[in-house]
């Protein structure tokens, strides 16, 4: 289902997306929901790296001593 929407562009953006329409001969609405689509995906990404960063930050005592003991287990394993 799609949803009809208005939209204001600045005049500059509006001048250059018509440019490229013109140039690849795209409709205009496939182009803006392309171009939105992938927005859409690279906020995803952005809000996802803050996530993993934040929780990072909270295992990271954890992940340092169990990479401990795994360490302490090959040094007995070598013996």
């Amino acid at each position: 289902m799609s949803k009809a929407l208005s939209l204001k562009l600045n005049d500059d953006v509006f001048r250059e997306t018509e440019e490229i329409l013109r140039r690849t001969r795209r409709p205009r609405n496939a182009y803006i929901n392309n171009a939105v689509s992938f927005y859409n995906k690279l906020w995803k990404r952005r809000v996802l790296k803050k996530v993993l960063a934040e929780e990072s930050v909270l295992v990271r005592e954890d992940s340092l001593e169990v990479l401990d003991a795994f360490e302490k287990f090959e040094e007995e394993a070598a013996r």
